[in-house]
């Protein structure tokens, strides 16, 4: 964490979640941004206060009723709108994810209103701040890009609906092969050969669960069998998939109702693990 003058506060990441450039938490109190421009869409969320700024030199703001979204090569500064400040939540977008071709209908409309979307693209942000939420935050970030894509008048970006069944079953198989492993639908969707919220979305209806349930529940069937066995609960986080003991302890916690050192009868202080986000 970076702390500037006033109680201005940064804080800034790569997570591991394709087309996510960077993820920037930020409060300001005065400081203003010089005209510049980024390679990247800029999409953020106001928590606290107001920001105005020029885009492509007309004046616009932003408050937290709404999403906003900055094109990628196109001039914008910005300053607080009140002597109090703002806080702000942004992420950078790869155009991979958003397409240039709606770079005029961002510039025109910049502001969406959506209070739904707003709250996506929070939770996005809470999933984006866990590694071991990989998964979910690139379907979460596969809806808000779908509906940004339509409040800017885009069509949809996947494909018309196919038979789910053969679709679903593929993930599935993909899923399993690389269970251990650090899991992105964008790889998923290549090796399918279909968009990331279509293979998402068949995986639910086939089987009922959402593909970032199924390889949390995986995962901790393969954790239960290894404790149960002894085995360290760190060496087991680590060989299962899970960042560390603390994220094993809170996702088992979330499935059974109880720690994993409870489950197996051990007598093992966990509650510095429990309530770790």
């Amino acid at each position: 964490m970076e702390r500037g003058d006033r109680g201005a506060t940064i804080q800034a990441w790569k997570p591991a979640v394709p087309g996510v450039r960077e993820v920037l938490h930020a409060r300001f109190i005065e400081h203003a941004y010089p005209s510049h421009t980024h390679d990247t869409w800029t999409l953020f969320i106001v928590d606290a206060g107001g920001i105005r700024y020029d885009l492509d030199r007309r004046a616009r703001g932003a408050d937290s009723s709404m999403v906003g979204v900055l094109p990628p090569h196109v001039a914008h500064d910005g300053r607080p709108a009140t002597s109090d400040g703002y806080r702000k939540r942004v992420v950078y977008l790869e155009t991979s994810l958003l397409p240039e071709r709606l770079i005029g209908s961002a510039v025109d409309r910049p502001r969406i209103p959506d209070v739904a979307l707003r709250q996506h693209v929070s939770v996005l942000h809470e999933l984006l701040a866990c590694r071991d939420d990989a998964l979910e935050a690139e379907m979460q970030l596969a809806r808000i890009t779908d509906a940004v894509r339509t409040a800017l008048g885009d069509e949809p970006s996947e494909p018309g609906r196919g038979p789910q069944a053969p679709l679903a079953e593929h993930l599935r198989e993909h899923l399993d092969d690389h269970l251990f492993e650090p899991i992105t639908l964008a790889a998923a969707a290549v090796r399918v050969g279909a968009g990331t919220t279509q293979l998402a979305r068949a995986f639910s209806e086939t089987f009922g669960i959402p593909p970032h349930r199924y390889v949390i529940g995986r995962r901790l069937d393969a954790a239960r069998d290894r404790i149960l066995r002894g085995q360290p609960l760190a060496d087991v986080a680590a060989e299962v998939g899970f960042v560390d003991q603390a994220h094993l302890t809170r996702r088992f916690r979330q499935f059974m109702g109880t720690t994993p050192g409870r489950f197996a009868g051990r007598q093992v202080k966990e509650t510095d693990f429990d309530d770790r986000p």
